[in-house]
């Protein structure tokens, strides 16, 4: 597996570089819901299929993102673990109305 980054703190501009389209960022968005959805349903009945649910459903949405918004590869096909943990360091920036400033330092401008 090639490297593109060598840390999180290098991977992390990269990250937000390859969602520079606003709707990829908002089906993310959503793929992030769903998962924390799916988190909770499981805790909350037991039930194992809401795993398969929380991965099918937050990777739907993602990958919608990149393959038919961006014109993208994923970044979690290089990095898993970063990229999930960007994924919802993303949410919670957005959600917390900081995000603007993380892409804005990592040279994202505001697209359409």
């Amino acid at each position: 597996m090639s490297k593109i980054a060598n840390s999180f703190a290098d991977f992390w501009p990269i990250y937000l570089r390859a969602h520079s389209v606003p709707l990829c960022r908002a089906l993310h968005y959503c793929a992030s819901v769903c998962g924390l959805a799916a988190l909770a349903l499981l805790f909350a009945t037991g039930n194992l299929w809401w795993i398969a649910f929380g991965l099918v459903g937050s990777y739907a949405f993602a990958w919608a993102g990149h393959f038919k918004v961006e014109n993208n590869v994923p970044l979690t096909f290089k990095h898993p673990l970063w990229s999930l943990i960007a994924d919802y360091r993303m949410f919670f920036l957005w959600a917390s109305g900081r995000l603007g400033q993380h892409l804005a330092a990592a040279g994202v401008t505001a697209r359409t």
